[in-house]
């Protein structure tokens, strides 16, 4: 089965959007093509440890991580989170895959599925509204920095288990509120030197 799930990849600064298609075929190893640097080839070990380690089942099978545009190099972890959730809902352990099309994702995954932070949250977010996405799925640490983007649902998760039961349908998340009038007086006069 063929899934595509939505992360974004931050080049200087600006966001570009990456369609992460994960396909579950006949065969054996899994695969990355799209131009990956090795953090994101060793994305492999960690989604499969996450996967395992929450229970869930990696499937025995050739899985191919298509990351699109091909011709633009990826760099760095925030795909983790995307390509878990690709190979939970191509192998149907997430029922109902459509939803998943509608958030971007992003996020690194610990070996144990809990979900680290990235860099890049607030042009990914802005890329995210840009692109007419629904909402855009972080890091608990990213919220604060991707929530500074009003009309864009900004959801934050610590673990992988908390996005899977979003996705099921068995747990709501809410999204995150930033006041960023309030954000902006109360750093406007916070210096780190006072002469």
């Amino acid at each position: 089965m063929l899934v595509k799930t939505f992360g974004c990849a931050v080049h200087g600064v600006d966001a570009i959007p990456i369609t992460i298609e994960v396909d579950i075929c006949q065969g054996l190893h899994y695969v990355i093509v799209g131009l990956p640097d090795n953090t994101v080839k060793e994305s492999l070990s960690r989604v499969e440890s996450a996967i395992k380690n929450c229970n869930y089942r990696m499937p025995r099978n050739r899985i191919v991580f298509n990351l699109a545009p091909a011709d633009l190099k990826k760099t760095g972890s925030s795909f983790d989170l995307a390509m878990a959730l690709g190979v939970l809902a191509a192998s149907e352990q997430i029922p109902n895959s459509k939803p998943l099309n509608q958030y971007m994702i992003m996020g690194e995954l610990s070996l144990d599925g809990a979900v680290q932070p990235v860099k890049g949250a607030l042009p990914m977010a802005i890329q995210a509204r840009k692109n007419g996405f629904k909402g855009v799925i972080v890091p608990a640490e990213n919220a604060k920095e991707a929530g500074m983007v009003n009309k864009i649902k900004v959801f934050s998760v610590r673990h992988l288990t908390e996005v899977v039961d979003f996705f099921s349908g068995v747990k709501a998340l809410e999204p995150v509120s930033i006041n960023t009038r309030e954000a902006f007086f109360a750093t406007q006069y916070d210096f780190d030197l006072d002469f």
